[in-house]
């Protein structure tokens, strides 16, 4: 029945699309590569390509890669400052790569035939953690044991303080889960319902122009997604390390 309904004309298969393969027959463990490691070896280039090769010759009236370089350069050097201070200028190039990555990544995986290695929470999950034992090795190395303070919470009555210390030490381990499903799943979100939609256009025939202009317009909005969620995942881990920095 199965078959059936494939040969019938409708035949999507959202989540393929997701799956890690081996570019090469010969699997080498650990180092085999696949077309995860491909996108992101490309997201790394791109970025090269954006950011380093263009600023390589500086120009006082500045082309136009130099401007786009500079653009974001300043956009998240103002949202490191904005959050963190001057202090927090330091951190900056761990912050402005994460948000590089994380935003060519997003991009490139809306390029056909690509792959889109956010969508995978293997990706997003290091990410995340690598945040997440920064500010807290930060915060020791600071405050020391002081920093166990950020989970308690002094303006509330005495009697409710063990239970909110205990339900503020779970949201700070859960941090790491938080930060990477919520990139993973929009990336994947997204891309599924775009396949599902061109799916329906070989079988619709003239029809399928309808769901053509769907996919213009979703198209469109995962374009939008893709900005905001390195962005999202950008300032959360500016926040991370500002309650690492000036605690309360």
């Amino acid at each position: 029945m199965a078959g059936e309904a494939e040969a019938g004309g409708i035949n999507a298969h959202p989540m393929d699309q997701f799956v890690v393969k081996p570019l090469f027959e010969d699997a080498l463990g650990p180092l085999t590569v696949t077309n995860s490691t491909l996108w992101m070896a490309i997201g790394v280039a791109i970025a090269v390509g954006l950011f380093v090769l263009p600023m390589r010759g500086a120009q006082l009236v500045p082309t136009r890669m130099q401007s786009v370089a500079e653009l974001l350069y300043g956009f998240i050097r103002k949202m490191t400052t904005d959050v963190l201070g001057e202090e927090g200028l330091k951190f900056f190039p761990y912050i402005f790569t994460l948000f590089v990555f994380i935003l060519i990544s997003n991009i490139a995986g809306l390029i056909p035939a690509s792959f889109t290695v956010t969508s995978h929470i293997a990706v997003t999950g290091v990410m995340a953690l690598m945040v997440f034992f920064t500010v807290t090795l930060i915060g020791f190395m600071r405050h020391g044991a002081h920093f166990v303070s950020l989970f308690w919470v002094d303006s509330a009555p005495a009697a409710l303080r063990p239970i909110l210390f205990l339900i503020e030490l779970i949201s700070y381990f859960v941090r790491p889960l938080s930060h990477s499903v919520r990139l993973a799943g929009n990336m994947m979100a997204g891309h599924a319902v775009l396949k599902v939609f061109a799916a329906f256009v070989p079988a619709m025939g003239v029809a399928g122009l309808i769901p053509i202009a769907a996919m213009t317009g979703i198209f469109a909005l995962e374009l939008l997604v893709a900005v905001v969620q390195a962005y999202i995942f950008t300032i959360l881990t500016c926040v991370y390390l500002n309650d690492a920095l000036h605690m309360h």
